[in-house]
């Protein structure tokens, strides 16, 4: 068979946008190319990155949670008075401690407690009957979401947990 008689033939059938396709491609190779181009020239000297230098301490590169770290920033976060149930102690002549609510012991003890909060909020989720099976994708959002939920209760509903933590390991 001809070629000649393929293309005018594809060309018949595309109503002549192959063309206009062709030059699409053709723009958008140029455009990527260029892209590459200026990433490679950024990264000049610098190297690759190892995922220590990417992720924070303590966290998994890529991991999808807010976290604690940065939760309390203030002044005041640094001789904060303990919340919750950590202000109720067992001997009340004792002067309640101050806590640093900075520092990344405290973080810690939040991470613990949210872990807790966590473990709450699944059992009580195990009984709400749903009408539907869901799939695998929507187990794992639906987890992501509860692990969301238990750390923003963890950060602003003030149970204490951390804060009887925090006062045990100083």
């Amino acid at each position: 068979m001809n070629v000649g008689i393929v293309q005018n033939t594809y060309s018949g059938i595309t109503n002549g946008k192959g063309a206009l396709q062709s030059a699409r491609l053709s723009s958008d190779t140029e455009k990527f190319n260029d892209l590459i181009g200026r990433m490679q020239a950024q990264n000049e000297g610098r190297g690759t990155l190892s995922s220590n230098q990417i992720a924070e301490a303590g966290r998994l590169n890529g991991e999808y949670t807010t976290g604690y770290k940065g939760a309390f920033s203030l002044e005041a976060d640094k001789e904060a008075l303990p919340t919750g149930a950590a202000v109720n102690q067992a001997n009340p002549n004792v002067k309640p401690s101050k806590i640093d609510k900075t520092s990344k012991l405290y973080e810690s003890a939040l991470e613990l407690e949210g872990y807790f909060v966590k473990q709450m909020l699944s059992a009580m989720r195990k009984t709400v009957a749903k009408a539907y099976d869901a799939d695998f994708a929507t187990q794992t959002y639906e987890d992501m979401l509860y692990d969301e939920y238990a750390t923003a209760l963890t950060k602003n509903a003030g149970f204490g947990l951390a804060d009887q933590i925090y006062l045990s390991l100083v």
